[in-house]
């Protein structure tokens, strides 16, 4: 896998961050984005100079994503193997409690940030023989979830624009996939003041070492959907089997 390269972004805590280390230590080049420059720093700090590249950038804007990209491609000759959108926000609680800007800033990162890296990226990662794309997306993106209706709205968005792309850019042989997961041990979940009724009753379960695992998988593979763990494999099973009346399940699961 030499000479390989992966641009990550949110890669300073949680997912990112055990992804990019995943990847570091197999021997890719990788591009670790985030907004927090001590965090990415820190990560870089951890392996030989020249592994991982620290990218202080907002995905938020499209110059910001156009310098994460052109920062990384730069290194790689302008080829780019891997995409990885990580970065994403989570408010938690009753949408009407949520505070305007905080929805606001859920749509920024979640939805804008991916479009952004997206269009950023695309020149690189068409140049790159067997490229991918691989973004977060969760196991909310199966039924829209009490709680997390924002995020939940901002899931559904990546899972459709995955599943579109997946079939578009097959013909730029650049292979586009999410992953489906429910609660991951990140300090969005772990440390957020306000928590979701289902966090209660499903549990946190999956650690994020495990989801960096997954992504190595859908960067070697091709299919559009990966979901990681029981729980998201269940409930997409329930979805699909129960139909409408799956409702009935989310206000049991959610407490409403």
């Amino acid at each position: 896998m030499q000479g390989k390269s992966i641009l990550i972004t949110g890669a300073g805590s949680g997912i990112g961050r055990e992804t990019a280390r995943l990847f570091a230590r197999r021997g890719w080049l990788v591009g670790a984005v985030d907004v927090a420059e001590a965090a990415v720093a820190a990560l870089a700090a951890e392996f030989p100079a020249g592994t991982i590249l620290p990218i202080v950038a907002d995905v938020r804007s499209a110059d910001g994503a156009r310098a994460m990209v052109e920062a990384l491609t730069a290194k790689t000759g302008g080829t780019l193997d891997v995409l990885f959108n990580c970065a994403g926000v989570l408010r938690m609680g009753p949408y009407e409690t949520i505070p305007p800007a905080d929805r606001a800033l859920t749509v920024d990162v979640n939805i804008t940030g991916v479009l952004n890296g997206l269009d950023a990226a695309f020149e690189a990662l068409k140049r790159t023989p067997g490229a991918h794309v691989v973004s977060m997306s969760s196991t909310s993106a199966e039924y829209g979830t009490p709680d997390l209706a924002v995020y939940s709205a901002s899931k559904f968005f990546v899972r459709g624009l995955t599943e579109a792309l997946n079939i578009e850019w097959a013909r730029h042989d650049i292979n586009v996939s999410a992953l489906l997961v429910a609660y991951v041990r990140t300090p969005m979940i772990v440390d957020a003041k306000v928590k979701a009724r289902s966090v209660d009753r499903l549990g946190i379960k999956i650690a994020p070492e495990r989801v960096a695992a997954a992504v190595w998988k859908a960067a070697r593979s091709n299919g559009s959907l990966h979901r990681v763990g029981f729980d998201a494999v269940a409930l997409d099973l329930v979805v699909r089997l129960l139909g409408r009346r799956v409702r009935g399940l989310y206000r049991m699961l959610t407490g409403y």
